[in-house]
C-alpha cells in the first residue's frame, strides 16, 4: 500500500492528469482509505497524497470516492491518534476544496458533523474548523431537498444542535468536551438573531457542566461570538454564573462552620484565579469592541441591586480603560449612595421590610471584592485605590461657614454620605493590608491630602492614616521618608490636622529614632516660627511626645485612669529600651516648652490645657511641671497678704497702639495649677496607703514635692481669702467702668473681667473639693460665687452698650467632673451629715441656676468639638460617665420640680431651670448618639431613672 501512495505522489508531481486519474480509478475505496490512514498515522506524506487525489480529477463532483475521503478524514482527525500537525494539515487541505463540492455532498458532510456532535464523537474538536466552511458553502446553495421538505440548511443544523425537545429528556445534547470548539466554530457560521440567541443560551447553560478551568477559554470564544450580537445576554450570563458560584461558596463556608467540616465543591483560590482570568478576557474584549463596553455599563446602571463581587471587580477593571474611567466611578458612587439610602429607608420602615426582599448591600459587595483581590487580581487593585479615594473625596465632611464642617465629626457613620466615606476608608485600609504594590501610593495620597487640603476638613483622612499606623506600623517605617517630608509642612497646617497627624504617628516614634529626631527638629524650628499657628503646632507636638514617652517609674495607664488608644498599647512592647532614657528626652522638651511662657496667650493656653494630661500619663515629670507652673504663677500673685487684690492683672495684658490684647490667661494658669496639685495630692495619698517603706532618694523627692505643694496650698488659701475681701472697685470693674468693645479701655476691662471671673470659678472648685462638706467652707464658696455673679451681671448688662456687638458669655473654667458632682449634690444628695452644709448652696437660686447653665455649656462644647476644657476633657470613658450621671440628675430635677413654681426665670425673661434641664438632656442624648455610639449599650446600666 505504501507503493500505491508513493505512486499517487509521483504521478501528481509529473503533472500527468490522465495517468493519475487512471491510476486512482484502479484503486478500491478500501485501498484508498487504508493508504490515507497509514500515511496519517505515520505522519509521512499524507498531505501530498491527499493533494494528489484532489488533483487526479478536476471534475471532482463526478467522482463519489472523493466524498469518501472527507467522510473518512473527519473522524480520523477526531480519533486523537494523529499528531496535531498532521491533523491540522489534513483539515487545511479539506477546507481548500470544500467550495467545489455539490449541494448534496455538502449536506451529507453537514449531517456527518451533526451526528458526531450528537453522539459525542468530537473528541479533539479539530475537524470542527472545517464545519463552518461546509456550512458557508452550503448557505450559498439554492434551497435544496433534504428529508421530507425544503429548508435552508444552516437553520436546520442550528436547530438540530440547540433545540431542546423535552425539559426532562434532553435531546440532541452537546457533549461538554465539544462546547469550546463548537462556540469557536459558530463564529464563522452565518446565523440569524434568533439562532444566535438560542446558541448563546445553550453555551451559557453548558457552563455548569464544564470543569472550572475550561470556563476562561469558553468565555473568550463567547466574547468573540458576541461580535454578531447578544452582547447583553453574554455578559449577563457570565456574571450570573460567577454570582452563583460566590453564593455557593458562601453557603458551603457557612455549612462547614456549622458542621466543623471543610465542605468545598470548588477550591476558593481556584475559583478566584479563574474569575481573574475571565475579567481580563472581558476587559480585553471591551477594549476592542466599545459597543460591548457601552452595553456593560448600561446593564450595570439598570441592575445595581444584583451586584456581586465579580461584577464590581469587573467594573473596577474596566475603569482602567480611560474612556470609561469617569463613567465607571460615577456609576459606582451613585450605586453606593443609592444602596445606603435604600437601606436606611428599609431599616426605618417595618412596612418596607415586610414588602421588599432583603436589601443587597453594595458596600458588602465592594468589601468582598477587596478580600477576593488578594488572589492575584492586580488589574483590580488600582481601581480599588481610585474608588476608595473617590468616595472619601466626594462624601467626606465639607467646610461650612466660619470653618465648621457641614456634618459633625461623628464616631459612627449615620447618613448615607458618611457611610460612603467610611466605606472608602475601609477599602483603602484593607487594600493597604493586602497588597504591597499599592501601599506606597495609598500612603502618599493620604499624606498629600493632609498637606494640601488646608481649607477642608481632613478628619476622615486622619482616621484612615491612624488605622494604617495601627494595623501596619512596621510597614509604614519603610516609608519613613514620606513621613519626614510631611513633618516639614507642620508649621503651615491647621492645628486640628497637626494634632491628629502627630497623635497618629506616636507609635512609630517609639520604634524609630530617626523619625523621632526628624520630628523634634521640625518642632524646634516651629517653636520660633513667625506664624502663630506654627508655634501652636510645636506646643501640640511637644505635649504629645511628653504624654507618650514615659519616664521610668511613671504610673501605668490603668492607675492614672487615662484613656490610651490601641496604637499606644500595641507599641508599648517595643519601648523597653526607651524607658530609662526617656527622662532626659522629656526634660529637654519641657525646657523647650518653658519658652512658650513668654509667647502669646493662645500658645500659653495650649500649654496649660496640656500639662494636666502630661502629668497623668508621665507622673515622674511632676516636679518639673509643678515648678514651672509655680514659678509662672508667682509672677502674677501678690505676696503681700495685706494688699488687695491678690493677683496682678496689668502684666496679663499687652498693648500695641490702640489695640489691647490678652498676654497671660491667668485663670487657666491657676486652673492648671489647681488640678495638677489636687491630682498629685490624691496620688500621694493612695501611694502612701499602699507603700510600706521607701528609700532615702524617694524620701528626699517627696520632701521637695511636699514643700511646693504646701506653699501652693498656702497661696490658694490666701487667694481665696483675699478674693472674698476684694471688691470690684479693687479691680477697677465696678458699675462705673466702661465695658464697650469699641474702645481700648472697654476691651481692657472686658479682659480683666473675664480673668477675674475665671479665677473666681477655679477657686470655687478648689474650695468645694477641699471643703469636705464643711458649712463654713461652703459659705466661703458662696462668697466667691456672689462676687462672680455680681461681675457677670455687670458684664452682661454693660458690654453690649458699645457700637460693636458684645462677646458671648465667657466659657466656664469649671471641669466637667466637678459640674457632674455639683449637680448631684445639689439635687440628689440626701446624706444626713451633709444636709446642713449643702443647704448653704441650695439656698441660692442663682447658684443652682449657674450650675445647670455651666453644665449645658459644657455639654454643648462636647457636642460641637468632641471634648471639653479642663481635666478629663478628652478622656472619653470618664466623659461618658459624667454624662450618664448628669442625665440621671437632670431627669430627676425636670420630673420632680414643677416649672410653675419657678418665677425667677419669668421675671428675668430667661429660660426657667426646668427648660435648662430639658435643653441639657437633649444635648446629652444628641452628643451620646454622635460621639459615644460604642458606649450606648452601657446606658441602661449607667442611667438610673427616677421612679
Amino acid at each position: 500500500m505504501k507503493a500505491d501512495m508513493d505512486k499517487i505522489i509521483t504521478l501528481s508531481d509529473r503533472d500527468s492528469p490522465a495517468e493519475l486519474q487512471k491510476y486512482l480509478s484502479s484503486l478500491t475505496d478500501d485501498q484508498l482509505i487504508t493508504g490515507i490512514t497509514n500515511g496519517a498515522l505515520k505522519g509521512k506524506k499524507v498531505g501530498a497524497t491527499i493533494k494528489g487525489i484532489f488533483k487526479g480529477d478536476k471534475d471532482i463532483n463526478k467522482w463519489p470516492a472523493l466524498l469518501l475521503v472527507y467522510q473518512h478524514c473527519i473522524p480520523l482527525c477526531e480519533s486523537g491518534d494523529l499528531q496535531t500537525e498532521v491533523a491540522a494539515d489534513i483539515i487545511g487541505l479539506l477546507m481548500l476544496e470544500t467550495h467545489t463540492l455539490s449541494g448534496p455532498s455538502l449536506a451529507q458532510l453537514a449531517s456527518l458533523f451533526v451526528e458526531a456532535i450528537k453522539v459525542g464523537k468530537m473528541g479533539s474538536g479539530k475537524s470542527l474548523e472545517l464545519f463552518p466552511t461546509v456550512l458557508t458553502a452550503l448557505s450559498a446553495c439554492e434551497v435544496l431537498s433534504y428529508g421530507k421538505g425544503l429548508c435552508k440548511y444552516p437553520a436546520l443544523v442550528t436547530l438540530s444542535l440547540c433545540y431542546i425537545k423535552n425539559i426532562n429528556i434532553l435531546m440532541r445534547v452537546w457533549d461538554p468536551q465539544c462546547v469550546i470548539h463548537l462556540t469557536t466554530m459558530f463564529r464563522d457560521v452565518p446565523l440569524s438573531s434568533e439562532e444566535l440567541r438560542f446558541l448563546v443560551e445553550k453555551v451559557l447553560r453548558m457552563f455548569a457542566k464544564l470543569d472550572l478551568q475550561e470556563i476562561p477559554p469558553l468565555v473568550y470564544q463567547l466574547l468573540l461570538l458576541s461580535a454578531k450580537g447578544c452582547k447583553k445576554q453574554v455578559l449577563d450570563g457570565i456574571i450570573s454564573y460567577f454570582k452563583e458560584q460566590d453564593v455557593r461558596q458562601e453557603e458551603e463556608q457557612k455549612d462547614g462552620e456549622s458542621l466543623e467540616l471543610e465542605v468545598q465543591s470548588i477550591p476558593q483560590d481556584q475559583l478566584r484565579h479563574v474569575e481573574g482570568t475571565v475579567i481580563l478576557h472581558i476587559v480585553f474584549a471591551i477594549r476592542l469592541d466599545h459597543e460591548l463596553g457601552r452595553e456593560f455599563l448600561k446593564s450595570f446602571k439598570t441592575s445595581y441591586g444584583d451586584l456581586c463581587p465579580f461584577s464590581v471587580a469587573l467594573m473596577l477593571s474596566v475603569a482602567r480603560i480611560q474612556r470609561y474611567e469617569e463613567q465607571v466611578f460615577d456609576l459606582l458612587k451613585g450605586a453606593i449612595i443609592k444602596s445606603f439610602k435604600d437601606e436606611q429607608l428599609q431599616q426605618g420602615s417595618k412596612f418596607l421590610q415586610d414588602l421588599l426582599p432583603e436589601h443587597c448591600s453594595v458596600a458588602q459587595m465592594i468589601l468582598d471584592t477587596v478580600k477576593n483581590s488578594v488572589f492575584g487580581w492586580d488589574h483590580v487593585t488600582q481601581g480599588l485605590v481610585q474608588l476608595g479615594f473617590c468616595l472619601m473625596d466626594a462624601f467626606g465632611p465639607k467646610p461650612g461657614p466660619f470653618g465648621k464642617t457641614t456634618e459633625g465629626s461623628a464616631t459612627i457613620a449615620r447618613t448615607p454620605t458618611q457611610q460612603a466615606c467610611k466605606l472608602g476608608g475601609q477599602v483603602l485600609l484593607q487594600g493597604f493590608k493586602m497588597h504591597e504594590p499599592i501601599r506606597g501610593e495609598i500612603l502618599e495620597q493620604v499624606l498629600n491630602r493632609l498637606v494640601t487640603k488646608t481649607a477642608s476638613p481632613v478628619s476622615h483622612y486622619l482616621d484612615l492614616f491612624s488605622d494604617i499606623v495601627v494595623s501596619a506600623p512596621m510597614i509604614l517605617l519603610e516609608s519613613s521618608s514620606k513621613l519626614t517630608e510631611t513633618f516639614d509642612h507642620l508649621s503651615y497646617l491647621p492645628l486640628a490636622t497637626v494634632q491628629g497627624l502627630l497623635k497618629a504617628v506616636q507609635p512609630l516614634l517609639k520604634v524609630s529614632m530617626s523619625l523621632k529626631d526628624a520630628l523634634i527638629l521640625v518642632l524646634r524650628k516651629a517653636m520660633f516660627s513667625s506664624q502663630l499657628d506654627g508655634r501652636k503646632s510645636a506646643v501640640t507636638g511637644f505635649l504629645l511626645l511628653l504624654k507618650n514617652f514615659k519616664v521610668l517609674g511613671s504610673l501605668a495607664s490603668s492607675q492614672c485612669s487615662q484613656a490610651i488608644s490601641s496604637s499606644q498599647v500595641q507599641v508599648d512592647v517595643h519601648s523597653r529600651y526607651n524607658s530609662a532614657a526617656n527622662e532626659a528626652f522629656c526634660l529637654e522638651i519641657l525646657s523647650s516648652l518653658r519658652r512658650c511662657l513668654s509667647q502669646q496667650a493662645d500658645v500659653r493656653l495650649m500649654l496649660y490645657e496640656g500639662f494636666y494630661d502630661v502629668l497623668r500619663r508621665n507622673s515622674q515629670l511632676a516636679s518639673s511641671i509643678m515648678q514651672t507652673l509655680f514659678s509662672q504663677l508667682r509672677r502674677y500673685y501678690e505676696p503681700e497678704q495685706d494688699l488687695l487684690p491678690p493677683v496682678k492683672l496689668e502684666p496679663c495684658i499687652t498693648a500695641h497702639g490702640d489695640q489691647v490684647y490678652l498676654q497671660e490667661p491667668l485663670a487657666h494658669l491657676v486652673s492648671c495649677t489647681v488640678h495638677c496639685l489636687l491630682w498629685l495630692q490624691n496620688l500621694h495619698r493612695s501611694t502612701n496607703r499602699n507603700a510600706d517603706n521607701s528609700d532615702d532618694d524617694e524620701g528626699e523627692e517627696e520632701e521637695e514635692e511636699e514643700g511646693y505643694q504646701s506653699e501652693l496650698q498656702t497661696i490658694l488659701e490666701s487667694m481665696t481669702r483675699r478674693m472674698i475681701k476684694s471688691e470690684l472697685e479693687d479691680f477697677e470693674l465696678d458699675k462705673s467702668a466702661e465695658f464697650s468693645m469699641g474702645s481700648s479701655v472697654g476691651v481692657k476691662n472686658n479682659i480683666y473681667a473675664v480673668l477675674v471671673m475665671g479665677v473666681y470659678e477655679v477657686l470655687m472648685e478648689y474650695n468645694f473639693i477641699k471643703a469636705n462638706y464643711s458649712k463654713s467652707r461652703f459659705e466661703e464658696l458662696m462668697e466667691l460665687f456672689n462676687r462672680y455673679h455680681k461681675l457677670s451681671e455687670i458684664l452682661r448688662e454693660k458690654s453690649g452698650k458699645g457700637r460693636l456687638p458684645s462677646h458671648k458669655t465667657p466659657r466656664s473654667l469649671l471641669s466637667l467632673g466637678f459640674i457632674s458632682t455639683l449637680l448631684t449634690v445639689l439635687f440628689r444628695d440626701s446624706t444626713q451629715s451633709r444636709e446642713e452644709a449643702l443647704s448653704v448652696l441650695r439656698a441660692s437660686g442663682d447658684f443652682v441656676r449657674y450650675a445647670v447653665s455651666v453644665a449645658v455649656q459644657k455639654i454643648q462644647q462636647l457636642e460641637e468639638t468632641g471634648h471639653t476644657d479642663g481635666p478629663d476633657g478628652q478622656n472619653t470613658e470618664r466623659t461618658f460617665r459624667f454624662l450618664c450621671d448628669m442625665t440621671s440628675v437632670l431627669i430627676w430635677r425636670y420630673t420632680n420640680i414643677p416649672s410653675v413654681v419657678e418665677d425667677a426665670g419669668k421675671k428675668e425673661k430667661r429660660s426657667s431651670l426646668s427648660q435648662l434641664c430639658l435643653e441639657g438632656l437633649l444635648r446629652i442624648f444628641t452628643t451620646c448618639q454622635q460621639r459615644f455610639p460604642d458606649r450606648m449599650w452601657r446606658w441602661k446600666n449607667s442611667l438610673t431613672l427616677p421612679l
